[in-house]
């Protein structure tokens, strides 16, 4: 089946597309522009969103949940952020069917059309704020620390599994403050768990950085952003945390007393990550091969496969196996035993391979005779015999060191293609090599955009961390604050 994949090399957007469905990750629905999640693409998804859950309640969040549809005029009343989701949103107009004259269809029935129409939630500031005004009148009631897992549609019209579809899943967190360092604190607080969820479970390096003012959140007075660069040199921003200021509670009236007893505006934040990580953990890792999954967010960490002759030699290994299952789930190893009998061990092999499956396991007549098993690893893909006896402990070291293997592997091709322009001519010959390009910029929309025109390459971040030494804008010659990131991005 890994055959069938197209090559990295020769076609990387073909490779990732044969990938995601070969692997059964997702596939293109009867609905244009969306998708259908499969089981083990939804398994991840469910892994990433359970850390991230974690994570969240750890730094005081709770869940809650907000209406799918938005009054049309509550995205009137902040007017940055209605226009930049103006040209994406989904409009419901009508709320009843009904058959038609010939009777062989239904129709929109012409009566039922709405007094106010119904935008689908391309983000939930405006129904979230508009929520908050009746939640907030004192400092007491401060600070609100929600978050939200739903869906969200922004209407594209070029698609692509997981990377961009009209439809998809998310969470997003809307905090209120009562200052505004604690809304500035909380926005950089968000960004750092962003980024250690994607470092320490994704084993995807990633920068952290702040947006400039022409790729900023529409409504917001900073967005910071972790970028992560793919193996085919394109950037791809893997979450955003926004310091909204006062913004949204002007805009729908939230104020509250302060404990001087004077009244303010509330200060706030949101911050998201959707399945586009899901995009940006199979092009991170992945190979001809197919997929290459952290350890810590496979649907399952180890497969074992039999190989037999006969029911009596399956009865014998599947005692074995059983005994070791038992010893890796005590180690919170999660474990598959494949013992189904409607495809031959190689066809397994092949399979899981290309399902990225960090560890597997195959053990035969002949290995319990001998107290061994062979052990393979996905990510390099090696194999070697080893003693069964204690082999659990072997293999959680060895899921450990998978774990920081493909991070060392994704760090060091980063390393590899980051480097330092300082001439625009010199510039758009590199952009065509694909990486990061650390070069300095006037800090002006104007030269931002001829690059963009001339290129296509964007500004990924300012970062915040690394070399702060101003130089002059490769462009213009003016003056520049500091290097900042330019790449080609998805």
């Amino acid at each position: 089946m890994a055959k069938e994949l197209s090559s990295r090399s020769e076609n990387y957007a073909q490779w990732y597309n044969d990938l995601v469905l070969k692997a059964d990750l997702a596939e293109n629905s009867a609905v244009r522009g969306c998708m259908v999640i499969k089981p083990y693409g939804y398994a991840i998804w469910e892994k990433i969103q359970g850390e991230l859950d974690r994570m969240f309640k750890e730094t005081g969040h709770s869940n809650a949940y907000f209406p799918l549809f938005i009054p049309k005029s509550f995205l009137s009343k902040e007017a940055a952020h209605v226009e930049g989701f103006a040209k994406e949103c989904a409009v419901v107009t009508h709320y009843r069917l009904k058959n038609s004259a010939d009777g062989k269809s239904v129709i929109v029935d012409p009566e039922a059309k709405l007094e106010e129409e119904l935008i689908v939630r391309p983000t939930s500031e405006t129904i979230i704020w508009s929520t908050y005004k009746n939640w907030i009148q004192s400092y007491r009631d401060l600070p609100i620390l929600v978050n939200q897992w739903a869906n969200v549609v922004r209407w594209e019209m070029r698609t692509r599994l997981f990377l961009r579809t009209a439809e998809f899943l998310w969470q997003e967190g809307h905090t209120a403050h009562a200052t505004k360092e604690e809304a500035l604190e909380e926005t950089e607080k968000m960004l750092g768990v962003y980024a250690e969820f994607a470092e320490n479970f994704m084993a995807m390096p990633v920068i952290k950085g702040i947006k400039s003012a022409n790729e900023r959140f529409a409504g917001a007075l900073e967005t910071y952003c972790i970028e992560a660069l793919m193996q085919d040199g394109k950037a791809l921003q893997a979450g955003t945390s926004h310091f909204l200021g006062q913004n949204f509670a002007k805009a729908f009236d939230v104020k509250f007393q302060t404990k001087e007893g004077g009244e303010d505006y509330v200060w706030a934040s949101s911050w998201g990550v959707s399945t586009r990580l899901m995009g940006a953990l199979i092009m991170s890792h992945s190979d001809d091969n197919g997929l290459v999954l952290p350890p810590k967010l496979a649907p399952f960490q180890v497969v074992i496969v039999p190989i037999y002759k006969g029911e009596e030699q399956l009865t014998q290994i599947s005692i074995r196996v059983k005994e070791l299952i038992s010893k890796l789930k005590t180690l919170s190893i999660s474990v598959k035993y494949d013992d189904s009998d409607t495809r031959k061990p190689g066809w397994k092999f092949a399979e899981y391979e290309l399902k990225g499956v960090p560890v597997r396991l195959a053990i035969g007549a002949r290995d319990l005779e001998n107290g061994t098993i062979e052990v393979a690893r996905r990510d390099t893909l090696t194999k070697e015999t080893v003693s069964i006896e204690g082999v659990e402990t072997y293999i959680q070291t060895l899921l450990n060191d998978i774990q920081t293997t493909i991070y060392k592997k994704a760090f060091d091709y980063r390393a590899s293609v980051t480097r330092e322009v300082n001439s625009y001519e010199e510039f758009k010959i590199e952009i065509e090599k694909g990486g990061f390009l650390l070069c300095h910029w006037d800090g002006t929309t104007e030269t931002e955009e001829k690059i963009k025109t001339d290129t296509k390459a964007t500004i990924r971040c300012i970062p915040l961390d690394g070399d702060k030494t101003p130089g002059k804008c490769m462009v213009t010659g003016k003056p520049s604050a500091q290097r900042v990131i330019f790449a080609r991005s998805y």
